[in-house]
This record gives C-alpha cells, sequence and structure tokens, in this order.
C-alpha cells in the first residue's frame, strides 16, 4: 500500500473588529489598569461586560470598576503552553471572579505547578509593563493572600478610548489527504488525473473521497478520467488575492473532466474572459515541474450539448 501524504498546513488570518461603547471601555480601561464590568438592572456585575443581559437580553451600559483581585472558581493546568498563549511555561487556565463581580473572568495563573492551584485560592492581576488596551494588557493571575483591592473610582470614561482591536487568529495542524487523494495527488504529479468509482451508483468521484457520499460504500476501484473536459459553470474573479501573481479580471470554472461523474474546479487561460461559455471544451496546461494543471484552455472541440453535463452543474 502506497505511504499516505500528510504536510503541516497553517491557516492564518487578521481577524479586525470594531468595539461598541462597553467593550471600548472595558479594554481601554486595561490599558490604563483598571478592570471595568457592566452592572445590570437587577444589580449583578457582569465581568468581562457583555452589551445585552444574558439573562433578560436588556440592553446595559451602566459600567461600573471592580477590584483587580479575585477568587479562582475553577481550573485546569496546562502542560504544554503553545505558541501565542499568555505564558511560556506551564500554567494553569482559571475562571477568575474578581472582588466585586458577580461572573468570572478567564485567564491564565502563573503558578509553580498544579498543586500549587486549588479552587477558591486568592489571586490578583499581573499588568503586562507595556498595554495597548486588549485582554493581553493582563499579562496573567499570580497568587495574592492579602487584602482585596480597591478600586480606583473609575467611571468608565476615557479621553482616547480604543475603537477597535485586530486579532490574529491562527490554526496549525498537520494535513492528511488519505489514501484516496493520496493516489490522486500523485497521479497529477505523473499527469494523470484518477478517480474512483461506486461499485453501486457506479458514478465516478473526482478528487475521489474513499467513500461515495450518496451510497456510502467505501470506493476503491481506480479510473483515469479526463485529460479533456467541459466547464460547466464559472465565475469572473476581479478581485486580485494576495501573493497570488494572476492579473484580474481571470475565470475560474467547474470541470467535468470526460468520464468523470464529478465536476472539480481549475482556472481557464488561452482565451479572453468575456468569451468563456457553459459547454467549453478545455484541456490541462502542464508547467515544467509542475506537480497540477496551471490552468485549462479551450480544445478547439464543438462546445459540449448541455444535456451531457446538466447533472453535473
Amino acid at each position: 500500500m502506497p505511504q499516505v501524504l500528510k504536510a503541516p498546513l497553517v491557516v492564518e488570518f487578521p481577524f479586525t473588529r470594531s468595539l461598541g461603547p462597553v467593550q471600548s471601555a472595558f479594554l481601554t480601561g486595561l490599558r490604563e489598569r483598571v478592570v471595568l464590568g457592566v452592572r445590570t438592572a437587577d444589580g449583578r456585575t457582569l465581568v468581562p461586560p457583555v452589551e445585552y443581559d444574558p439573562v433578560t437580553a436588556e440592553e446595559i451600559h451602566h459600567l461600573v470598576e471592580v477590584a483587580p483581585t479575585g477568587t479562582v472558581t475553577t481550573w485546569a493546568w496546562n502542560h504544554e503552553p503553545r505558541r501565542g498563549q499568555p505564558l511560556g511555561t506551564p500554567f494553569a487556565w482559571v475562571l477568575v471572579r474578581l472582588d466585586g463581580a458577580d461572573t468570572a473572568l478567564l485567564h491564565a495563573l502563573d503558578a509553580p505547578g498544579p498543586d500549587a492551584v486549588r479552587t477558591g485560592m486568592r489571586v490578583r492581576v499581573r499588568w503586562a509593563p507595556d498595554r495597548s488596551g486588549a485582554i493581553t494588557d493582563i499579562a496573567c493571575f499570580e497568587p495574592y493572600d492579602g487584602p482585596p483591592g480597591e478600586p480606583t473610582g473609575h467611571d468608565g470614561h476615557f479621553a482616547d478610548p480604543v475603537t477597535g482591536i485586530v486579532a490574529a487568529a491562527r490554526l496549525d495542524y498537520v494535513y492528511s489527504p488519505g489514501r484516496a487523494q493520496t493516489a490522486y495527488i500523485e497521479s497529477l504529479a505523473e499527469r494523470r488525473t484518477i478517480g474512483e468509482r461506486c461499485p453501486s451508483c457506479r458514478k465516478v468521484y473526482v478528487p475521489p473521497r474513499g467513500a461515495c457520499p450518496t451510497c456510502g460504500l467505501a470506493t476503491s476501484e481506480q479510473v483515469e478520467v479526463g485529460p479533456r473536459g467541459t466547464v460547466t459553470t464559472y465565475c469572473i474573479v476581479n478581485i486580485k488575492a494576495k501573493n497570488l501573481d494572476i492579473e484580474v479580471p481571470y475565470v475560474y470554472a467547474h470541470i467535468a473532466l470526460d468520464g468523470a461523474g464529478l465536476a472539480l474546479h481549475g482556472r481557464i487561460g488561452g482565451i479572453p474572459y468575456d468569451e468563456v461559455r457553459m459547454g467549453l471544451r478545455v484541456e490541462p496546461v502542464w508547467t515544467e515541474g509542475g506537480r497540477h494543471p496551471d490552468h485549462y484552455r479551450p480544445t478547439g472541440e464543438p462546445d459540449a450539448d448541455y444535456e451531457t453535463y446538466k447533472e453535473m452543474l
């Protein structure tokens, strides 16, 4: 059996969001070493603050300051911190109900080991030396055995409030395409395209999935398809993608390769974008050393009849 492929994969993008008055005050307060909550109509103080009461759904905006000290309500030990987490050494994730609050705030607790952490222990905020108006302005919590902290009496109004944040969202993982798609990828390196046929409905799936999603049966019979095919549907791309060296406008299409029961997608080249059409017959164009077709171009054949590809739209 051929070795199944695997490779590291990173999905990363900057997530930008604007802040309403409540979240703006909370994050601006952290920048100024002030922890703010919001008080509900029945007198509960929620930290971190929210804009609507989770019980009544009423809008709430009465900001109140709470103390930078509090009590651990629950915790879990993190033996192996990951990239981007608050601390580089093992630490505890804790929910802390700050003095004056009725709800708990999630953050890291810097402790020498799990034996040093317990529900009910007292902690206080350790502020980051450089603060910009983000949850990371709280570097972490630390054990504390002194008296409760005293709020400064801040009313939640700031001269230079934070109005928006950018959070880097990133997911690192190892991706494996599995047996069926490994064979498909390796066939592309040989300038061939293979699918797998369902033993029941006889549909040929390209790329193969290892099972028929309609019949629920495993697929193992390999079938070479193409290389030519038919454009079933398409779109004209007018926005240039970052790090993609293709001039706009260009066409991206679903292409039903001859012998396949499912259309795959590919870029159409060798023809003006406004001449691409449903039914256009195309063939792959390979670049030197390429492991997959660079694009598809017209073959010069008459357009395919709609009846031959309507089931693959």
